[in-house]
């Protein structure tokens, strides 16, 4: 029998233009990255809100207005207000909707800019359910309000109020699904902003922010351990450099370009890196290690390029070679100067740094070759382990190119004993999602050195599978999921884990990388015959995916237990309820519901007041009877929840 095949048909009703407010609302991802619901740094709406700063920080830059004020309400509506010189009001509908508008294609009024695909402020208002800009310049303002990208509204008045520019939006929350602007997240984007822009004064929320040292101030208020030595801070004209070291493991960096923070690094990271080894390595004229020299360094470098090249739309990532169309390359600039000002730097400030320098470089390089034939077995166990698989099952997204947008979504969940590793494997995305599975309790690691990260089999092959061994730059999965059981047990894991990366590698924690997975503590559900609430059933069908039969009963996952105080009392009388007590008992069929895109994520965070040191000291420490006297005084003994007692004709 053949299968006849049908051909769609193509003819001129397929040929479709789409308008640019409706091509950028089509395809946001080109213009701003992911969605995302504002959870994680990297999300949609702090693109969005970045896009409308860097036009005022533009005209701070061109010393057009040094004060800023922007309010978020209710974590939802934004509003930004500048006092620079306002856009022009002859062209501010197509400023703000047509693509490739902009002033920033001439050199000379934006030289040094972010912003030169004249895209920014456009995506910010397809992607808004509620735009408005106003542009005050010369006693006149013209207001233009918009839906969705469509122009809705546009008045002149006159007007007594400074000259510059106001923008207000609220994102369309039907492509931002339950979205909302975290306050940590904002306000460390506004401090990188006041770091690069000494003498701007950001106003958020009523709070003032502003820098004096720049860089330095970065440093001082990220560094979570003490200095080595006092930091070192030099200006150029296109360059500000600020670095010290510290007693901790790795190396810390923070780069920008023309202001934008570039978390993924690129050529200007790069050339630092290679540049302060060198020159340092050249200062002592001794055959030190580049890996000595930096272990510990923390750093920050911005320079200003003209017409930068990112690797993507939300720049994080610097492609540029050259500091200017035809001009020197980045390398050789940056190169340059470092080896010009630190050498002289530390010629000057022999006793008070480059002594304290060296001993720091000469401690790491005896703890190196300490290890040398630990790490050299360490390397070849780990070796065989991935080659027989029995510890990592890895992703796809590895045989991809290199610049694959889903690199941003690659994850590793790391799982304890082999029935929670199971169900995740069973369940999870084989293309972008990984999974680790622990063996027992990992090692209290604090106050070890790092030989025992190579001493200890899981901690070696932990390290191989994430690829962190030479640092951040080999990093095989842009999340590090600590997926451990709802138990103190589980807990107890995740802590020990939590412990071993501050310990060896706080970057991984402070570059945002480190997760964890929340996952249900009960399962809530009834048959539909007894919910009596229309609007719950239908919640329920409306969640269900295209083709995907209507279930007997209506299940409810709740992670805490006011969300399950919540379903009982919505899916009616007598529902059935279990208590997971332990991601084991969870089968692939319900697992998928919470590793797949609305996968709930908890980020471990590492900031200078967390005293973290003295919390490792503490609670992982040798103070046993301490900890134990503290366990006893602030005991709560919970209420046991009844075991689910549904039967199999039930189920």
């Amino acid at each position: 029998m053949t299968e006849e095949v049908q051909t769609a048909q193509y003819t001129d009703d397929n040929i479709r233009h789409l308008s640019d407010m409706e091509h950028i609302r089509t395809r946001p991802g080109m213009y701003i990255g992911r969605l995302g619901d504002g959870s994680l740094p990297e999300d949609g709406i702090y693109v969005l809100l970045k896009e409308v700063i860097d036009n005022s920080i533009d005209e701070f830059k061109m010393k057009a207005g040094d004060r800023l004020e922007i309010d978020i309400a209710d974590n939802l509506r934004v509003s930004v207000r500048d006092y620079g010189r306002g856009i022009p009001q002859g062209k501010l509908v197509e400023a703000v909707s047509v693509l490739n508008t902009g002033g920033k294609y001439d050199s000379k009024a934006f030289k040094k800019s972010v912003g030169l695909n004249g895209v920014g402020v456009k995506a910010v208002n397809a992607l808004s359910a509620h735009f408005e800009v106003k542009s005050y310049r010369e006693g006149k303002v013209r207001a233009l309000k918009f839906e969705k990208g469509i122009l809705k509204d546009d008045q002149t008045k006159k007007t007594t109020d400074e000259n510059g520019t106001y923008i207000y939006f609220e994102p369309d929350n039907t492509l931002f699904k339950n979205y909302a602007f975290h306050d940590e997240i904002v306000e460390n984007m506004l401090r990188n902003y006041t770091y690069l822009n000494t003498g701007l004064t950001i106003m958020y929320n009523g709070r003032r922010i502003k820098s004096r040292n720049g860089l330095q101030d970065l440093l001082v208020d990220n560094m979570t351990t003490d200095p080595l030595y006092p930091i070192i801070h030099i200006k150029g004209e296109d360059i500000e450099i600020a670095f010290t070291h510290t007693n901790q493991y790795g190396e810390e960096y923070y780069s920008f370009v023309n202001g934008q923070h570039t978390t993924q690094g690129g050529t200007h990271q790069s050339a630092f890196k290679e540049h302060i080894a060198k020159t340092i390595k050249e200062y002592y004229d001794k055959n030190y290690e580049y890996t000595d020299i930096r272990n510990g360094i923390v750093a920050a470098i911005a320079i200003n390029v003209e017409e930068p090249v990112f690797e993507s739309q939300t720049k994080i990532k610097l492609g540029s070679t050259l500091m200017e169309p035809g001009g020197e390359t980045i390398n050789k600039y940056i190169g340059d100067f470092i080896k010009r000002e630190v050498d002289n730097y530390l010629h000057i400030h022999k006793e008070d740094v480059a002594d304290i320098l060296e001993n720091k470089i000469k401690e790491s390089e005896r703890e190196r070759k300490a290890m040398a034939g630990v790490t050299k077995l360490a390397r070849e166990r780990a070796k065989k382990a991935n080659l027989h698989n029995r510890k990592l099952r890895d992703c796809r997204i590895h045989f991809c190119d290199a610049k694959d947008p889903r690199k941003e979504e690659s994850s590793i969940f790391i799982t304890e004993g082999d029935s929670a590793s199971g169900s995740i494997t069973k369940s999870r995305d084989v293309n972008t999602q990984a999974v680790f599975s622990l063996r027992g309790k990992p090692l209290n690691s604090f106050g070890l050195t790092k030989k025992v990260v190579y001493e200890n089999e899981e901690f070696n092959l932990l390290q191989s599978a994430l690829d962190i061994e030479d640092g951040l730059d080999d990093l095989r999965y842009n999340k590090v999921i600590v997926a451990t059981d709802a138990d103190v047990d589980g807990m107890h894991i995740r802590l020990l884990l939590i412990t071993f990366f501050l310990q060896f590698y706080p970057e991984l924690i402070k570059k945002g990388h480190v997760y964890v997975l929340q996952t249900p503590l009960f399962r809530v559900r009834n048959r539909r015959s007894k919910i009596k609430s229309k609007k719950v059933i239908a919640e329920a069908d409306a969640k269900l995916a295209g083709g995907e039969k209507k279930n007997d009963f209506i299940t409810r996952y709740c992670y805490t237990d006011e969300e399950r105080v919540k379903a009982i009392k919505d899916l009616g009388p007598d529902p059935e309820i279990t208590r997971f007590k332990g991601l084991g008992e969870i089968s692939p069929d319900e697992f998928v519901h919470f590793i797949g895109p609305d996968m709930r994520l908890e980020q471990v965070t590492l900031h200078k007041n967390d005293q973290v040191q003295k919390l490792l000291e503490y609670y992982m420490g040798k103070n046993t009877m301490e900890r134990q006297n503290f366990i006893i005084d602030n005991l709560v003994i919970e209420e046991d929840i009844p075991e689910d007692e549904t039967t199999d004709d039930e189920e």
